[in-house]
């Protein structure tokens, strides 16, 4: 299983070898992109972009715009989100609108950026809250002529505050019945020891989260900072001790 390093520090993709996972929103003010070192992949922001303006405020052609500046001055982009629409019911509440309605957003969208840039790597999502509802969006591709079970990689979303329910592994062993190779969005080691056996890849910036919350100093940290809630080595470190834990529990 590849396990995607979250930061909001863009910087870190021309100083590390470790696949990284970087939000286009930390990239979009940046008027020379680092140089990546290693694979990683382009977060769309759709969970901060729904719950704080309740609808995409970037237009797919802009989207894809955006992203291929990234591909193509970045480099070493392995994929990139599409504009998906989370259905946890905090973000449906803040947009108005019907799950079914967002998974078809969500379809539209991946068709939409596959038209305007090709070159790109896209990333379908499938979006849903229960076993059934992921199953009928699934569906909803393959009506759309999207055969995710072809495809080298496929994201599950709204999956991240659910990591202690037995629904994560149903959800997750359902979908992989389908053949698809998943990539699980915001799992950190409460989920991942449940489903990584089901799944190709996952990424968490949970890390940053606990330093920032518990005032973390990592002790090999040679940094000025009280904090490592921004710290690669903490990080690095972070993302160790998972990957051992997970091969210690195989």
């Amino acid at each position: 299983m590849q396990y995607f390093l979250g930061t909001h520090q863009p910087g870190w993709l021309s100083k590390t070898q470790i696949p990284l996972f970087v939000s286009i929103k930390r990239l979009r003010g940046y008027k020379t992109l680092p140089k990546a070192k290693a694979p990683w992949g382009l977060d769309s922001g759709a969970f901060s972009e729904l719950l704080n303006h309740g609808r995409w405020t970037i237009s797919a052609p802009h989207y894809a715009d955006n992203v291929r500046r990234i591909n193509e001055e970045i480099g070493n982009l392995q994929w990139a989100s599409i504009q998906d629409w989370i259905c946890s019911p905090a973000v449906l509440q803040r947009t108005g609108l019907s799950l079914k309605v967002h998974q078809t957003k969500t379809v539209d969208n991946l068709y939409k950026l596959r038209k305007l840039a090709p070159e790109i790597k896209w990333l379908p999502v499938l979006q849903g809250w229960n076993v059934k509802s992921y199953l009928t969006h699934l569906r909803m591709y393959r009506t759309r002529g999207f055969a995710l079970e072809k495809e080298k990689l496929v994201g599950v979303g709204s999956l991240a505050n659910r990591q202690q329910s037995e629904e994560l592994p149903e959800i997750l062993t359902a979908l992989n019945a389908e053949g698809l190779r998943i990539h699980a969005f915001g799992l950190s080691l409460v989920g991942l020891k449940k489903v990584s056996n089901m799944i190709t890849s996952s990424d968490s910036m949970v890390w940053s989260f606990v330093a920032r919350r518990r005032r973390i100093k990592y002790g090999r940290c040679q940094e000025r900072h009280l904090v490592c809630n921004n710290c690669l080595s903490y990080a690095l470190s972070w993302r160790r001790q998972v990957l051992s834990q997970l091969l210690c529990a195989a």
